[in-house]
């Protein structure tokens, strides 16, 4: 068995965190990629597949040739601009590591690469597994959502490398994601002189909002929010276009599907205005009968290991899991670092959660791998 060296990952904790990853910035990724590829390849004795472009690698270690039992999650790239280590450095100390993406998710791309090495040293080799790393999660993976979904499709599990809950538990369902905006092209017109021979799209908008908002329902886990606003040019003019942002959240597929299909019905309240909606469903939801097998064995399993209880919790933000899910992959996410402060610069990670986070994400792979 290989023993956790909690020292060998601290260093590549620190060199990870001051290598600078912003979603935005091509070279910074390239040197996250190039920085992980060596790490990665060190701990699991291949190296990766470099998938996408210089600019915004992804990297992709497949073992054996037989089907993919189970593929592990995760991504380097951050929301942290380049430069902010000058005003928000690396530190560990009284057993807290704080910097930029110590807990979304540096730490869970390196826990995931330490439990595959424990795993190998134990087994051999990791036919069966993929381990998969993303350089666009913050943006919402408009890149990599074709290459995890295909990885993940027809596995047994996807692990998703995400950070915990505060109190270590694991994440077994996340709501699914929907972005819109509404367009209302109207008929601009002098609003002193004639106004009527205008379309107000101020108005409708105004009208389509109060419509919009009227979806939420919370006491279904459905949240409906117009956000971003905009209409008309100047004062003395007949707005003639206006637009409205709307971010939506459900917590299973037919209230997301209800939703979307709410708002393409929006029809116009002003004589003569004209609707667009433009946008969609981004990521469907993570449902619980998704993960509640796999959260089963990995809370019997951190009871054998001697780990604290393991618990688990529903969250409204979404991840790659979420894709995962959407193939019909069973998918456990918030296997990452214990901490908390993601994208603000409280952000933490707990150092003595990390080998247990390492030690049952091998046990479990392992298990998964033996019952195929």
């Amino acid at each position: 068995m290989r023993e956790f060296d909690s020292t060998e990952f601290m260093s590549d904790f620190q060199a990870l965190i001051e290598c600078e990853s912003f979603s935005h910035d091509p070279e910074a990724l390239a040197r996250s990629a190039r920085l992980i590829s060596r790490i990665g390849t060190g701990l699991l004795g291949a190296a990766p597949h470099v998938i996408g472009t210089d600019s915004r690698p992804h990297l992709l270690w497949r073992f054996g040739d037989g089907p993919r039992e189970v593929v592990l999650i995760g991504h380097h790239d951050t929301v942290w601009p380049t430069g902010t280590l000058k005003s928000f450095p690396y530190s560990a100390a009284d057993g807290v590591v704080r910097g930029p993406g110590a807990d979304d998710m540096k730490g869970g791309v390196l826990i995931a690469l330490y439990a595959m090495a424990r795993l190998r040293a134990e087994r051999g080799s990791l036919d069966g597994v993929s381990v998969l790393i993303t350089a666009d999660e913050e943006l919402g993976s408009p890149g990599s959502r074709e290459i995890i979904e295909n990885e993940a499709r027809g596995a047994k599990a996807a692990l998703v490398f995400e950070s915990g809950a505060p109190d270590g538990s694991v994440k077994i369902a996340r709501k699914g994601v929907a972005i819109y905006s509404l367009e209302v092209e109207g008929l601009a017109a002098h609003a002193g002189v004639e106004p009527e021979k205008g379309i107000n799209a101020t108005v409708e908008i105004a009208n389509q909002v109060v419509r919009i908002a009227a979806l939420h329902a919370p006491t279904v886990g459905t949240s409906v929010v117009p956000t971003v606003m905009h209409s008309g040019s100047t004062t003395n003019t007949v707005p003639a276009e206006a637009v409205v942002g709307i971010d939506s959240r459900a917590a299973t597929v037919s209230e997301q599907e209800r939703i979307d299909a709410e708002l393409r019905s929006l029809t116009p309240s002003v004589a003569g205005a004209k609707l667009t909606l433009r946008g969609g469903i981004n990521r469907a939801p993570l449902e619980e009968e998704m993960a509640m097998g796999l959260y089963a064995r990995a809370q019997r399993l951190a009871s054998t290991l001697g780990h604290p209880p393991l618990r688990s919790v529903a969250v409204g933000g979404g991840s790659d899991g979420n894709f995962t899910a959407g193939v019909g992959t069973p998918t456990l996410d918030g296997l990452g670092t214990v901490g908390g402060g993601s994208h603000a610069r409280t952000e933490h990670a707990l150092q003595v959660w990390i080998p247990r986070r390492v030690e049952l994400t091998a046990a479990l792979v392992g298990e998964l791998l033996d019952d195929a």
